[in-house]
């Protein structure tokens, strides 16, 4: 299951509400090829749901994963950092075997 930290569903909440939104609007997580490592997270604002994705509610948002990403997303912390070091959604996967330097890419 993934998961989602309390202070990165409530960007996820402020940017939905900011950006005036749809209240149905889901948050969709996903991997895609490429990137230095192998893979690159993906995260996008939907509506709609598509066959074989699984939709979970987690600290008040609904989360959408395609089930081809949830293999390689299964356990994985996004959590939102606002600091020195900069602004911006970070992931703990532990089915990586390797990160980039950048954070956004990673390989199994």
């Amino acid at each position: 299951m993934l998961q989602l930290t309390e202070r990165a569903a409530k960007e996820v909440q402020k940017i939905v509400s900011e950006q005036g939104m749809p209240a149905d609007t889901m948050l969709r997580v996903g991997v895609t090829g490429g990137g230095c490592s192998g893979f690159s997270y993906n995260l996008q604002f939907d509506t709609q749901t598509q066959d074989g994705d699984q939709v979970t509610e987690i600290n008040g948002v609904k989360v959408v994963v395609d089930s081809k990403s949830f293999l390689y997303l299964d356990g994985t912390q996004v959590d939102f950092q606002d600091g020195l070091n900069g602004r911006g959604f970070t992931f703990s996967n532990p089915n990586a075997s390797s990160t980039c330097g950048c954070g956004t890419s990673f390989g199994v």
